[in-house]
């Protein structure tokens, strides 16, 4: 199915004021900057997917009757979410080849059984993009949206990389996730956006206010060579981020699956339950100095899931690797390729860090 952007009103979408003057200023002043363009369109369509999550999300723990095993809230967020920044990089970016690596497609949609489902993302999308539309999407032109992201990837070309929600139980329980956004250009990772609505701005451990006040809602943004930046969802000014600077692997806190089982670090439990890229995001800004992922033997990490976090993280600073120390390569399609796993720190600690994990590994492997 093709994507009908014909019922979009031309002219920028409409963000609250301080986003577009940022993003403005940010092209008049960085004209031959790489991926301006791209990296406004990217921030957008990461706002517009946020917005549209945070209401399921808002209705899922307002309802009395809504049952934490149905999976239906994440279900309409996730497809959601993937019509947003679909439509809206094909309306921002008109002249680009429009390839999109994501984690949804609309065959489970297309029955009747799912007819009410569909009704109601094609409700929340027209909501979303309200002040955009000339007229109301139907919902075979929500699911043509869905479907621009079938690419394969690749080393060729340009390819947009979403998970339109990262962290699904931690969205369920009204916790953590990210809406995560990235850029392949020939194989290389490019440019990143991670919107996180429910991570508090201020790091973990730095902030003296009372709970109550503590504003939350991050959106990082990397683009190659240019660092790191962090603004409110809400609309601040970008600022600069920067990876822990430890240098000492006992000082250093660590990150890991909320999954998995972290009894073995002394970690703040705000850190530990986040269980999406939201913590590539803490990471890059110095919440912990190390975050290790060993999922299960035989499961293999799809580039979606670790795209644009990867490229907050190096730009931030920082270091992320397999378990040999191989950088992640993104360029084989939708998957990745490790040794064993992912970890991910300051330049630093690195090395002592994989020595560690290798050592680990070796005598795990010999006691088999």
């Amino acid at each position: 199915m093709n994507i009908n952007i014909n019922r979009l009103r031309t002219g920028p979408l409409r963000l609250p004021n301080i986003i577009l003057r940022n993003s403005a200023s940010v092209i008049a002043s960085s004209m031959s900057l790489p991926y301006q363009k791209e990296l406004a369109a990217a921030k957008k369509a990461a706002f517009l997917a946020t917005r549209l999550c945070q209401k399921v999300q808002r209705s899922l723990l307002q309802s009395d009757v809504q049952s934490k095993l149905d999976k239906s809230p994440v279900t309409v967020a996730d497809y959601g979410s993937q019509a947003v920044v679909s439509f809206v990089l094909k309306h921002e970016l008109p002249a680009e080849p429009f390839s999109l690596v994501a984690e949804e497609d609309s065959r489970d949609l297309q029955s009747d059984a799912a007819q009410e489902i569909l009704d109601r993302i094609t409700l929340l999308v027209n909501d979303t993009l309200a002040s955009e539309l000339t007229s109301s999407l139907s919902a075979e032109s929500v699911l043509g949206a869905i479907d621009s992201g079938r690419s394969e990837g690749g080393s060729h070309g340009r390819h947009w990389v979403l998970d339109p929600i990262d962290g699904t139980k931690g969205f369920l329980r009204g916790d953590q996730y990210a809406i995560a956004l990235a850029l392949l250009d020939e194989g290389k990772l490019v440019l990143g956006v991670l919107a996180c609505p429910n991570l508090p701005l201020a790091p973990f451990g730095h902030n003296n206010q009372e709970s109550s006040d503590i504003q939350v809602g991050c959106l990082f943004s990397a683009v190659i060579g240019m660092g790191t930046y962090m603004q409110s969802l809400n609309g601040s000014s970008p600022v600069k981020v920067h990876v822990s600077a430890i240098e000492n692997p006992k000082e250093a806190s660590f990150f890991e699956s909320f999954e998995a089982s972290h009894s073995m670090h002394d970690l703040s439990i705000s850190i530990a339950e986040i269980d999406s890229q939201a913590k590539y995001g803490a990471l890059s800004r110095g919440d912990g100095a190390i975050y290790l992922r060993f999922p299960h033997a035989g499961y293999r990490e799809k580039i979606w899931d670790h795209a644009a976090g990867s490229i907050v993280v190096t730009e931030a600073g920082g270091v992320v690797a397999d378990a040999a120390g191989n950088p992640l390569d993104f360029s084989k399609g939708k998957y990745l390729e490790l040794e064993k796993g992912i970890v991910a720190t300051n330049q630093k600690l690195m090395p002592s860090l994989l020595k560690a994990v290798q050592e680990s590994i070796q005598e795990k492997t010999s006691s088999l």
